[in-house]
């Protein structure tokens, strides 16, 4: 039987995190801003709902997880307390990984209990497509929290960016991935060259090491108000006379044109869209113009286009 899409939920389990999907049917009067517990892949949790989608996502594999029951005051004391030795486990695990002279390839960047400690995992990161074997330190932490499960997990450079926080690089005083980023999206550098943004490092790295996430912001307003602009080196005539496209600001709608005077020195000006026409297309109006009329060489001719003469 198909799940009923009323539903399916929006479950957040940080306030700057992904949503997450779960099949709601055994408590179908939940509101939003309301705590559940759900089963996860990686054991029970406890999140906020977020989202009561009214269309159905793609459905994921294995089917949806289910909303367990909502939370109770005694659930969120326990995962305070949880979360209030967080930092104890991390620095256990930085001096253990310290002992096994691991340091040096990974770092222990965080340890995130479930809210009732049944599951801790510590993040980590390594260097670029490195690989180490963690299984000493994994069963050194297992066994000094025999209750718990432990997991090593790796994450990449914009997560660790994410949970570390601080200033951006462009000086915002909390970065975009802490302050309101849910998903990372890919970022390439045609990204930068669409937007005419310099490709210097300093220009397009993020605190991460990798492009900017602000990259993507306007970079769909760039490529659709490219469309409606010539493109560089194309001749245009504008009010000034003629001259080639040098520059573009898809922003501002406008373009900058080089206009050579004779005995003059080149000089610049920015025209908006509208005030210039291709000088191709002109071009080739004007030679319609002028050819001599083929249809009606016959005589009776008053469209001015009369052919000439034969000799």
């Amino acid at each position: 039987m198909q799940t009923d899409i009323k539903n399916i939920i929006g479950v957040r389990f940080n306030p700057i995190g992904k949503v997450y999907h779960f099949d709601s049917s055994s408590l179908p009067d939940l509101k939003t801003g309301e705590y559940v517990i759900v089963d996860t892949s990686r054991g029970r949790h406890l999140g906020e709902v977020v989202q009561l989608l009214g269309e159905v996502p793609p459905k994921p594999e294995g089917g949806w997880k289910s909303v367990e029951r909502r939370a109770t005051p005694r659930d969120h004391l326990l995962q305070q307390s949880w979360r209030n030795k967080q930092i104890e486990a991390m620095i256990s695990c930085r001096a253990r990984a310290s002992e096994l002279r691991l340091l040096e390839k990974i770092k222990i960047v965080a340890a995130e209990y479930n809210y009732d400690g049944s599951r801790l995992a510590f993040l980590f990161s390594t260097g670029e497509e490195e690989k180490v074997d963690l299984k000493s330190l994994r069963r050194d932490m297992s066994e000094k929290y025999p209750n718990t499960h432990v997991e090593m997990r790796q994450i990449g450079p914009r997560d660790v960016a994410k949970l570390i926080g601080g200033m951006g690089a462009c000086g915002i005083e909390t970065r975009c991935c802490s302050k309101f980023l849910t998903e990372f999206s890919p970022i390439s550098i045609k990204m930068a060259k669409e937007q005419g943004i310099s490709l210097t490092p300093d220009e397009i790295t993020g605190m991460c090491g990798r492009l900017r996430c602000c990259l993507i912001y306007e970079y769909e307003q760039y490529v659709e108000a490219r469309k409606t602009l010539p493109k560089r080196n194309k001749r245009v005539v504008t009010p000034k006379g003629e001259g080639k496209v040098i520059d573009l600001m898809p922003m501002s709608d406008k373009v900058v044109v080089l206009i050579e005077v004779a005995g003059e020195r080149p000089q610049q000006f920015a025209f908006l869209r509208e005030e210039i026409q291709p000088w191709d297309e002109l071009e080739a109006l004007r030679r319609k113009s002028e050819a001599p009329c083929d249809r009606h060489e016959g005589g009776g001719c008053n469209c001015g286009k009369s052919k000439a003469k034969r000799n």
